[in-house]
């Protein structure tokens, strides 16, 4: 049996966490001149991932955290 391959674009775009998993806000790269200081302050930082979105996730990043 092959060893089971990370999906690279799941690795850059999530992280393992001891309960689940974390991923960066959308909405934060560019134009942010018209969106509010509020919004983007409450983007800020990393999120959790929905509970039905980690189960696809543990089969993408079956190995542990970078």
């Amino acid at each position: 049996m092959p060893k089971m391959k990370t999906n690279r674009g799941a690795a850059k775009r999530f992280r393992r966490t001891a309960t689940g998993f974390k991923h960066r806000c959308a909405y934060r790269n560019h134009i942010l001149t018209k969106m509010a200081s509020k919004r983007k302050r409450q983007l800020r930082g990393l999120h959790d991932v929905a509970a039905g979105d980690v189960k696809l996730l543990n089969r993408m990043l079956p190995k542990k955290a970078r």
